[in-house]
C-alpha cells in the first residue's frame, strides 16, 4: 500500500538515480538509511522504501489489524519528512517472514517496476533478527534473477542489475564492513523526525522491550523525545569510531557528527566504493 500523494508520476526520475531500500518492517528503512534517503531526495533522485511485512506484531497491546493501520500511517508520515517518493508496505504478517518463492517474486517485481539503480537492504549471512536476515536473503535471491525475462514475466526484466548495498542492524554491526560512510549531518533532523513519526516503535514498543518505557518523554516534550531517540539509537545516528577509522584509512575527508555506513554486497552489479560514493554525491 502507498497513498496516492506519495506515488511519483511515470517518468519523473527518468534521468535520475532510482534507489530502493528494502527492509522487513516499517520504520527500518528510516532508521538505517533515512539520512541518505533524505539527502538523495533533496538532490532530486527517486527514493522508494519497501517493507516486506506490515509490522503487525510490533506492539504489546495493540491488535494486529489496528497496529498495521497505525504503522502504515506512521510510515507515510515519515516518508513526507524524508522526501521519499514512495513507501510500500506488503500486506504480510509480521512474525512470519520467510524467504519464500512467492515473496521472492514480489521483490523481483518491485525492483523491476522501480527500475532500481541502487538497492539497499540488510545483511543476510550473519546471526540475529530472523526477519531482517530473511529480507536480506529475499533481496539477494531476487537480484540474481531480475534480468531473466522468464522469471516474473508480467514485469519486464532489467537490462542491468542494480548496485546493492548492505545496511547494518544491531545484530550485523559486528560483521559489517564500513565500505561507504556517508555524512548525513545535513539531513539528520529529517531522519529524527521520521523516526519520531514511528511513535509506536521508537516511543512505545522498543522502549517497552528494553525496559525504558517509564523514561519516554510525553508528546508535549518533543525536544525530550528527540533527545531520547538520539541517546538510545546512537549507533545508527552518530558517526561511530569504526566509521571514522574507515574514512581515514581510505584517505577521505573526515565526516561530521552524523553518518550512515554501507557495505558493498557480493551480488548485483559489480562496483567499487569510490563509484558508490560518486553515485551518492
Amino acid at each position: 500500500m502507498t497513498p496516492p500523494e506519495l506515488r511519483p508520476a511515470p517518468g519523473m526520475f527518468a534521468d535520475r538515480l532510482r534507489v530502493l531500500v528494502v527492509a522487513a518492517h516499517p520504520d527500518e528503512p528510516d532508521e538505517y538509511a533515512g539520512g541518505i534517503a533524505a539527502r538523495l531526495a533533496l538532490a532530486g533522485h527517486g527514493v522508494k522504501f519497501l517493507s516486506l511485512t506490515n509490522g503487525d506484531a510490533g506492539h504489546w497491546s495493540t491488535p494486529r489489524k489496528a497496529l498495521a493501520r497505525r504503522r502504515a500511517a506512521e510510515a507515510f508520515a515519515a516518508a513526507r519528512e524524508l522526501g521519499v517518493q514512495e513507501y510500500e508496505i506488503l500486506d504480510e504478517h509480521d512474525g512470519e517472514l520467510v524467504p519464500s518463492i512467492a515473496l521472492r517474486r514480489e521483490v523481483v517485481a518491485r525492483i523491476r517496476r522501480w527500475q532500481a539503480d541502487l538497492v539497499v537492504t540488510f545483511h543476510d549471512e550473519c546471526p540475529g533478527h530472523l526477519h531482517n536476515r530473511a529480507a536480506g536473503r529475499l533481496v539477494r535471491e531476487a537480484v540474481s534473477v531480475v534480468g531473466l525475462a522468464n522469471v516474473v514475466p508480467r514485469v519486464p526484466a532489467l537490462a542491468t542489475p542494480p548496485v546493492c548495498l548492505l545496511m547494518p542492524d544491531h545484530d550485523a554491526l559486528a560483521h559489517h564492513r564500513h565500505d561507504v560512510v556517508v555524512d548525513v549531518s545535513r539531513t539528520i533532523e529529517a531522519k529524527l523526525r521520521a523516526c519520531l513519526a514511528h511513535a509506536s516503535q521508537f516511543l512505545e514498543f522498543a522502549p517497552w522491550q528494553r525496559g525504558l518505557l517509564d523514561q519516554v518523554p510525553p508528546a508535549s516534550d518533543p525536544v525530550g523525545q528527540r533527545a531520547f531517540v538520539l541517546e538510545h539509537w546512537a549507533p545508527y545516528l552518530y558517526t561511530q569510531p569504526e566509521m571514522r577509522a574507515a574514512v581515514a584509512a581510505a584517505g577521505l575527508d573526515p565526516v561530521g557528527e552524523y553518518a550512515e555506513s554501507f557495505q558493498l554486497a557480493d551480488y548485483g552489479r559489480a562496483t567499487t566504493a569510490a563509484e558508490v560514493r560518486a553515485l551518492l554525491g
